[in-house]
């Protein structure tokens, strides 16, 4: 854990860095990877770049969908967005969590980090609750990266 605001889980990884972070930043692949099982689907194969927006179907319950931005991005490296709801109303109350991940080659294969920062969020009060869910959720994600690159 980095700080109150931020949940982190990290994995070595058997595949390369570039091999990652294509998957990473092609949103068209993160249900492949989604560890929750929240996401429903997502934009067309792209290579995502910074200040981009992508959008996500996403149903805990009910649907809805997310507004993404890529925040971070150093190829091969690191790559983060900021997830707010696609309406305004929404927007005030649940949004502004950044997901990032952090690529480190290591002897095998890479460390990957994902963190869960939620030091941006419209009212963290709210979501700080879902913090052990959310990094059991991290951890199959990262699982799940693993069988899709390796």
């Amino acid at each position: 854990m980095l700080s109150t605001k931020n949940e982190s889980v990290e994995r070595v990884v058997h595949a390369s860095p570039e091999a990652i972070f294509a998957v990473l930043a092609d949103p068209s692949r993160h249900q492949e990877i989604n560890g929750s099982g929240s996401l429903r689907g997502g934009p067309a194969s792209t290579t995502l770049a910074l200040g981009d927006e992508f959008g996500m179907n996403m149903q805990i319950g009910a649907k809805y969908s997310m507004t993404n931005t890529v925040v971070e991005l150093e190829p091969g490296r690191r790559i983060a967005w900021q997830a707010r709801s696609s309406f305004d109303a929404v927007k005030k109350l649940i949004g502004g969590r950044i997901w990032r991940y952090e690529l480190t080659p290591v002897e095998g294969g890479t460390l990957v980090r994902e963190t869960w920062d939620i030091s941006q969020e419209a009212i963290p009060l709210l979501v700080s609750p879902l913090r052990s869910t959310t990094r059991r959720n991290m951890t199959k994600t990262l699982e799940r990266l693993e069988k899709v690159v390796a």
